[in-house]
Parts: structure tokens; sequence; C-alpha cells
């Protein structure tokens, strides 16, 4: 339960709530960020991939990749007395994808995570949240040993316009997540400052 805290007057103040969407790829580090940051240990919905999900699921570039969320995971974490993010991170294969559109609704915006070895993955992700019109940025996680290029070279190659933030992330460490989730939360306070 979300910590409460009392106004001059001696009123409990109950923290708004706010949702926050983290998307990308499969094998993007989607559960790692969500774990990373969340105050509460993390709901995860994890499973261990099996054959049957050969030939389905692409594990080019994740070889080493032995689960894969099948629903979404949840999370929290407190900015201030006034509000509390929840985070939402969604399955990453295609065939999960239908239960975006439930996970989106409602979310102020989305940090859509990126991983160089694999940057087609992110197409879909990013076409979601842009035709949906939720505000989003677009973090780079940088794992060991991937291709390392600028924010520059990431906005061409994902055609990302320049109006929507790129940063660079480690998706295992608190406080990268946490400048992640700043700089998403101040980007959707100035494209839709009344839902925040």
């Amino acid at each position: 339960m979300a910590s409460s805290s009392t106004d001059p007057a001696g009123t409990e103040l109950v923290p708004t709530p706010v949702k926050i969407i983290i998307a990308g790829g499969f094998g993007a580090g989607k559960t790692t960020m969500v774990g990373s940051v969340s105050e509460i240990p993390p709901l995860t919905t994890e499973e261990v991939l099996t054959e049957a999900s050969a030939g389905v699921d692409d594990l080019s570039g994740v070889e080493r990749k032995t689960t894969t969320t099948v629903a979404l995971d949840f999370g929290r974490i407190t900015i201030s007395p006034r509000h509390v993010l929840y985070l939402f991170g969604t399955p990453g294969q295609a065939r999960f994808w239908f239960m975006w559109d439930d996970l989106a609704r409602g979310a102020i915006g989305t940090i859509v995570l990126v991983d160089t070895r694999r940057l087609e993955t992110s197409f879909a992700a990013i076409d979601f949240f842009e035709r949906r019109k939720i505000p989003f940025v677009v973090a780079v996680n940088c794992f060991d040993n991937a291709p390392r290029y600028t924010t520059d070279e990431v906005r061409e190659a994902l055609v990302i316009p320049d109006r929507v933030p790129i940063v660079m992330c480690d998706a295992r460490d608190r406080d990268s997540s946490k400048l992640a989730l700043i700089r998403l939360v101040k980007h959707a306070m100035t494209v839709v400052p009344a839902r925040v």
C-alpha cells in the first residue's frame, strides 16, 4: 500500500496514482527495469521458454534468454507524497500483443526500451504508441557487448521524431532506470500537462 502523508490542515493525503507503461521488443529488459526500480517486490508473469516456442519466438541476439513475460509485470515507486508511479511492463512477443490496448489504457506515458542488438524489434512498440498518441521516450538499454550508437544514430535508425526524447540507460541499475522514468514524466507533462 502506498504511504500517505498529511497536509498542513492535518488531513491525510492519498497519493495520486500515475500509470506508466514499460514496453519494447522481446528480451529488451522490461521485466528487469520494473524490478530494478519497484519499491515493492514486483509482480511478474515470467514463464520458462519451452520447445513449443521454437520457431515462434525469435531468439536471435538473445539466445541465452530462458524466460518470457506472458501477461504483464507490475511494480510501484513513490516519487513524492502526492504521486505514486504504477509501472506496467508489457509482454514482448507478438502473440501477446493483444494485451497492450488494455495495459495502455489510462497511462500518461511509456518508456519504449530498445536493444541495439535487435533494433528491428522496436518498431512495433514505437508505432503502437505513436498511433495512440501516448507520450513516450525511447530508452536504449545498454547491454554488455551490445553495439553502441549515439542518440542521433538511434533516432535516424528508428525514424524517431525530434520531439521524442532518447535516453541511454541500464535497466539493471535502479538509478539509471529512475532517470529514464523522470525523463518520461517530464516529457508527458509537457505534452499533456492536464493529465498529471
